[in-house]
This record gives structure tokens, C-alpha cells and sequence, in this order.
């Protein structure tokens, strides 16, 4: 599972997959069509690794029920900077 961010406190996109590295670089470059595209959502926030392939979408879809407050307390708590994390993925 992990979260995108447009900037800080910006637009924010959730997902879950199992090759997280090849995914992120997907959406930075613009190779996946639709919302990220669209409105320019590339930069890793946060992620959670190691969950199985069948906790990961739950737990995306879990997130994606939260509001708005919660996900950013959740990004914020690890991610205080709102640094982009696709460099410690290299």
C-alpha cells in the first residue's frame, strides 16, 4: 500500500501493488493514464511493505475510507518533511 502526494497537503492518490519500485516509477512518468496524470500526483509519501497480496488492497481500501485529516496524520507521523520516498526504494 502506499500514498502519493501532488506536494505538501496536496492532492493525494492511494494504491497497493506488489512490485512497489516499478509502480511508483510508473506514475512519476507519466506511463499510467488516468489521475495521476492528470494531476501531476508523483510524489511518494508513504508506503507500508511487507503485507501479503491479499492485506495490501484491503488495506488500501481501508485508507481510502479515512478522511482527509487522518491520511495526512498518517503521512506526517512518518514523514514529517513530506519528503518523496521513491529514493530509499533504489
Amino acid at each position: 500500500m502506499y500514498i502519493l502526494a501532488s506536494k505538501r497537503n496536496g492532492t493525494l492518490y492511494i494504491g497497493s501493488t506488489s512490485d512497489l519500485l516499478g509502480r511508483v516509477y510508473a506514475h512519476k512518468n507519466d506511463l499510467v493514464d488516468g489521475f495521476t496524470k492528470k494531476y501531476q500526483v508523483h510524489m511518494l509519501v508513504y508506503f507500508e511493505a511487507g503485507g501479503t497480496s491479499e492485506s495490501a488492497p484491503l488495506r488500501e481500501r481501508q485508507i481510502k475510507k479515512w478522511n482527509r485529516k487522518w491520511k495526512i496524520e498518517l503521512i506526517e507521523k512518518n514523514n514529517p518533511e513530506w519528503k518523496d520516498l521513491y529514493g530509499e526504494l533504489l
